[in-house]
């Protein structure tokens, strides 16, 4: 996209996926990379500088099948971002049923979105229930 620098993440291993990011040119911004226990295979981080100030921002994408591992990872990597200012975004495929059935995988998830306050404080479903 013109007037646009292009952060983007692909699913490896299968076709299509992944996770793209675009960002003003006119904002300076570089890619990061997280703690190797952060690092999520659908998920991309960015520092974006504006005056003398930071803001990390993510965008990810947590499959409905998210295995127990990538769950980890995700987890870590809300801990690592959060210790500064951060915006994340992405879909989460959080149901708000999940809340009431407590399914394994995403109890962590969960637990972590209500330990970092103010990170995710409105999760907006698109699911039916």
């Amino acid at each position: 996209m013109t007037g646009y620098v292009m952060f983007r993440k692909d699913r490896l291993g299968r076709r299509g996926g992944g996770v793209i990011l675009y960002i003003k040119e006119s904002i300076q911004a570089d890619e990061i990379k997280l703690e190797k226990e952060a690092e999520c295979e659908e998920a991309i981080w960015c520092n974006i500088v504006t005056g003398n100030s930071t803001l990390t921002v993510g965008l990810v994408y947590r499959s409905p099948n998210i295995s127990m591992e990538e769950n980890e990872k995700i987890h870590n990597a809300i801990k690592e971002v959060s210790k500064q200012d951060c915006i994340i975004m992405g879909d989460f495929n959080h149901r708000k049923k999940w809340i009431l059935r407590v399914v394994d995988r995403t109890r962590n998830f969960l637990t972590c979105s209500r330990r970092n306050r103010g990170l995710l404080t409105c999760i907006e479903t698109t699911q039916k229930e």
